[in-house]
């Protein structure tokens, strides 16, 4: 078999799988384990794929795009409440309380049963909510994004690291191996590494779709998170990060 025609059968077995051992390739390819590791080798360079330890991995769409609340909104609604009413489960009397702005996020809030516990939210239609459900909320100041109802900036990130929270719920644009937890905002992604930092325990909760995808800002990586989410698409994630699948296929 030619070098040119192994390399596209190789690409054609990424695409379909999206991650494929160097063993798995030499029985389908029938060639020897230094020439696959070869090609992989080859392709990584060429920026084809990732190569990875005893294998490689699909390239993962980058994307510096972000759709604003009310198209998120009608985004994998089911899968979005499962999510947040596992989450919201988690909270209680005594916890001390972060919630990110975000869709996913807002159905932890309308799961919220807990009055309890303390809350504090860079979300303004989350802290609305949250008082009128009779919880103690409190909002962390900033410049708004109206595209993501989200208060920002400076302001926002010094107000921050006056607390300690307990628990910290978070959404994201991004999962991935390489390059964690992202976001396309700047400002958003400086506010969402902070929180991770003041909190004890950080869920990230996040739909399936969110896998496999890379925002331009990594605000965290997958060792110091939880993940809460319908269904994780491929096993690997569950190799760094924890991982809650609440509707497991």
């Amino acid at each position: 078999m030619l070098t040119q025609e192994r390399h596209n059968l190789i690409l054609q077995v990424l695409q379909e799988r999206k991650a494929v051992t160097v063993t798995e390739l030499t029985k389908e390819l029938d060639a020897s384990e230094s020439t696959i590791r070869r090609d992989l080798l080859t392709l990584h360079e060429m920026g084809k794929l990732i190569k990875v330890h005893g294998g490689a991995t699909v390239l993962e769409d980058i994307t510096s795009f972000e759709a604003d609340v009310e198209t998120k909104s009608s985004l994998n609604i089911d899968e979005k409440n499962e999510i947040g009413r596992y989450a919201a489960s988690l909270i209680k009397d005594d916890d001390f309380v972060y919630i990110d702005a975000g869709t996913t996020t807002l159905k932890l809030v309308d799961y919220i049963t807990n009055k309890k516990a303390v809350y504090v939210t860079n979300g303004f239609v989350h802290a609305k909510k949250l008082v009128q459900k009779g919880c103690r909320a409190y909002v962390i100041g900033g410049e708004l994004k109206l595209a993501t109802e989200a208060l920002v900036g400076a302001e926002g990130i010094h107000n921050l690291r006056k607390y300690n929270f307990t628990k910290g719920f978070l959404g994201t644009n991004g999962i991935s191996i390489n390059q964690g937890l992202t976001t396309p905002e700047i400002e958003e992604g400086l506010m969402k590494k902070e929180a991770v930092a003041r909190s004890y325990m950080t869920y990230i909760l996040a739909d399936h779709s969110k896998f496999g995808k890379v925002s331009s800002v990594t605000f965290a990586l997958l060792d110091k998170v939880c993940i809460i989410t319908d269904y994780a698409p491929d096993d690997k994630y569950k190799e760094v990060a924890i991982v809650k699948e609440v509707c497991k296929q």
